[in-house]
């Protein structure tokens, strides 16, 4: 499993999970709304610490400049 994913990509992964999983706290988000996008930030958090998304591997994408 090579990193295909840049330091930009991981960052703003993570954001977009902490933003998803504030909104759920505050009751912004709530239902089956909220349990899939609970899981898809845990799927942000997950590929973010290993630098690895199985999505880009499938349609040929890197964010990672280092693995050209």
């Amino acid at each position: 499993m090579k990193a295909n994913m840049g330091i930009l990509d991981r960052v703003l992964r993570v954001l977009i999970a902490i933003a998803i999983v504030i909104l759920y706290y505050t009751n912004v988000i709530s239902g089956t709304v909220a349990i899939v996008l609970l899981v898809v930030a845990g799927l942000f958090i997950l590929t973010s610490f290993i630098s690895f998304c199985p999505l880009y591997s499938i349609l040929g994408l890197h964010t990672n400049k280092s693995t050209k």
